[in-house]
């Protein structure tokens, strides 16, 4: 990416992980603000999604025919999707239908129901918590006691933020629901994550490969819907301005930009430091919606923050504290 050649390598990792944090912030504050029914946005969550999926694939289909005519020139690796992903097809579906799709269609539903400040816990902060669970059962990963701790820490905070929610619900609140969506949609996350290292997946790839699947998956469908004027859709009436501004933020910079920023963050700084500096997303997310959104900082939800970062942080260092010990410091 010409954005990142023309900087040294430290200055790299910084910029990458500036990106990052900024972009995944702006994510929850935008998204709350576009789906929030109250906030009389032209789109719902199921346009959202469909315009995330074709802002992302102007740029990620064209990169995936061209490294599939590559691979193919070079008599490696194996396509699907008519030559626009790079991955076999079942690959594709797993990380797709996970990564790509279902994790989308919940994400910005729970949107449409709770507010920025649950999202920004609920869905960061789970996915420590499912990924080492599920790392756990499919990748037989070890749970140590400092990842335990932290992982404790996490629920403690979870429960703290949604178990308002909950106890309203015979009221009839409906956070509740955007709540457990939001725990549903980090866990689709998580899923595609630990399929991801399972299978030893190149980032770039399977960004492109899931974002082909959603394409040729959701857009088909919701498309007919929307042309037969089913489901409500408003995709078609919302003003072209504001279709393109979703396109931009939510396809290109929160799918592309910041997946490229995520894997430059990777390369230079590894998974364990990355993941520190990630935990920086919660908070930030949470103080922006207070100053953006107006939403009131009530005491369950900043104590619900304040335990989920610590057990990010404290699950993470307490990982990073011994293979450190043996591991050259290039490798972390």
């Amino acid at each position: 990416m010409p954005l990142f050649k023309s900087f040294s390598p430290r200055a790299t990792g910084l910029l990458a992980a500036v990106v990052t944090v900024l972009v995944w912030t702006a994510f929850i504050v935008i998204s709350r603000a576009t789906a929030d029914p109250t906030r009389g946005g032209a789109l719902g969550p199921f346009d959202i999604v469909l315009a995330r999926i074709l802002g992302a694939s102007a740029i990620l289909l064209p990169l995936g025919f061209v490294l599939v005519r590559k691979d193919r020139a070079q008599g490696i690796g194996a396509s699907s999707l008519f030559g626009f992903s790079p991955l076999p097809l079942r690959l594709t579906v797993g990380a797709g239908l996970f990564g790509g799709l279902l994790y989308g269609l919940f994400a910005y539903n729970g949107f449409a129901y709770a507010p920025a400040m649950h999202a920004s816990v609920l869905l960061p902060g789970s996915l420590p918590l499912w990924t080492a669970l599920l790392a756990a059962w499919m990748l037989r990963t070890r749970i140590t006691r400092g990842r335990a701790i932290g992982l404790a820490l996490i629920v403690v905070g979870d429960v703290l933020v949604g178990g308002s929610s909950l106890l309203h619900a015979l009221d009839g609140g409906n956070i509740w629901i955007g709540d457990l969506l939001f725990m549903v949609a980090a866990l689709c996350w998580s899923v595609y994550s630990v399929l991801a290292r399972r299978h030893a997946l190149d980032a770039v790839r399977a960004t492109v490969a899931i974002t082909a699947f959603a394409f040729f998956v959701y857009v088909p469908l919701y498309g007919s819907l929307l042309l037969a004027q089913q489901g409500g859709g408003n995709f078609l009436r919302a003003p072209l301005g504001e279709v393109a501004l979703q396109m931009l933020l939510q396809g290109v910079l929160s799918v592309v930009v910041a997946g490229i920023s995520f894997t430059k963050m990777i390369q230079h700084y590894g998974p364990v430091r990355s993941t520190m500096i990630t935990a920086l997303v919660p908070g930030l997310s949470a103080f922006a919606a207070v100053m953006f959104l107006g939403e009131p900082p009530a005491w369950n939800l900043l104590l619900g923050l304040l335990l989920v970062t610590v057990g990010i942080l404290f699950g993470v260092r307490a990982v990073a504290v011994a293979p450190a010990l043996a591991v050259p410091d290039a490798a972390r």
